[in-house]
């Protein structure tokens, strides 16, 4: 069971790393530079209602696996139609074709994320394993899938062209079809009657009420935007330096996503710290690290380059491990201790 479920964490970042961090460099080829930060909130935009409403649709009506497998088939049947307009039509592409198929495609992705933690619960639980020690390492392959994607698609020759939604798409019905083959999940429809606020999650928003807890989700909010910047313009950022022929030739120029994908591996390894420093340092000090590592983060990235300075890149990603790791993590522990069950 835990290689079923390896492979189900490892095409489900796939999917995701196809595109997510080469999408804007594509973009900016065909003159819609000016329109990456449109397509990259869809995701922020789509995660404000998909989930609540795919998630009650998972609880009460439909098998969460079978769910979890339909949004994935869903989504990569308008992912593949993104693809192969994109290639038919080229620069000539037009923004009223692909926005509303990227939005459908995110739309029924981002629900699955949070199925794919309710369907491997559910298998684990089946099977008597304990989630709590069984599901992490599972969840590291997921990371293994995200940079084995972006190598793939930058191996390729895919990183600026509408290929990689291609490659995105077809690993999305892969996961479909697959869904279906994982143990059964129960529907709950005896669960008690709740308000349409309760449902959205809407309540969470009472929290804000604790002046500490909206400082936080300040911050949490500031942070999501650095995350959205540097997912969407880092490949975009690395490749401009195409132009200028001391560097038109460079490793980073040519393999801009798997530079980046060192990010992702000092993700992986930076969860491993976590531990040590939660006990030495408390959880506020923590975050407090994670938020001067974003700093830290953009300030290599823009002092580098792909010659000489490629080091400082180098240096941004591992930084990177320790700014998304430690304010996500110590961010949900300190939710967890400040707030009730509710």
């Amino acid at each position: 069971m835990k290689l079923r479920l390896i492979i189900m964490n490892f095409l489900q970042f796939a999917v995701w790393g196809a595109y997510l961090t080469c999408m804007g460099t594509y973009l900016a080829k065909i003159g819609y530079a000016d329109s990456i930060g449109v397509f990259y909130s869809a995701q922020g935009i789509a995660s404000l209602f998909m989930p609540a409403i795919i998630g009650i649709i998972a609880d009460r009506y439909i098998q969460a696996q079978k769910t979890y497998g339909i949004c994935h088939l869903i989504s990569a049947t308008a992912m593949i139609s993104l693809g192969i307009y994109g290639v038919n039509t080229g620069a000539e592409a037009q923004m009223s074709v692909m926005y509303p198929l990227y939005f459908l495609a995110i739309a029924f992705y981002m629900p699955s994320l949070s199925l794919s933690y309710s369907v491997a619960y559910n298998a684990l639980e089946v099977n008597g394993m304990d989630t709590v020690k069984s599901y992490p390492p599972i969840r590291t392959f997921g990371t293994v899938g995200f940079i084995a994607s972006m190598w793939a698609v930058d191996l390729l020759g895919f990183q600026d062209n509408a290929n990689q939604f291609l490659v995105s798409g077809i690993l999305g019905a892969l996961l479909g079809f697959y869904a279906f083959s994982l143990p059964q999940c129960k529907i709950n429809k005896s669960s008690g009657k709740k308000s349409f606020s309760e449902i959205l999650g809407l309540d969470a928003f009472k929290l804000l009420k604790d002046s500490k807890m909206a400082i936080f989700m300040i911050f949490s909010a500031l942070i999501g935007m650095c995350l959205q910047i540097t997912n969407s313009f880092a490949n975009p950022f690395i490749t401009s330096f195409g132009d200028i022929d001391t560097f038109k030739d460079t490793f980073g120029v040519q393999h801009a996503n798997i530079l980046i994908s060192l990010s992702q591996v000092a993700e992986t390894l930076c969860i491993l710290l976590i531990p040590f420093f939660l006990k030495k340092f408390g959880i506020k000090k923590v975050m407090l690290i994670s938020m001067t590592a974003w700093v830290l983060r953009f300030g290599f990235f823009g002092l580098g380059d792909p010659g000489s300075g490629v080091w400082l890149f180098v240096l941004s990603c591992i930084v990177y491990g320790v700014a998304f790791d430690f304010f996500n993590i110590s961010g949900s522990l300190y939710v967890n201790e400040t707030t009730d069950s509710k």
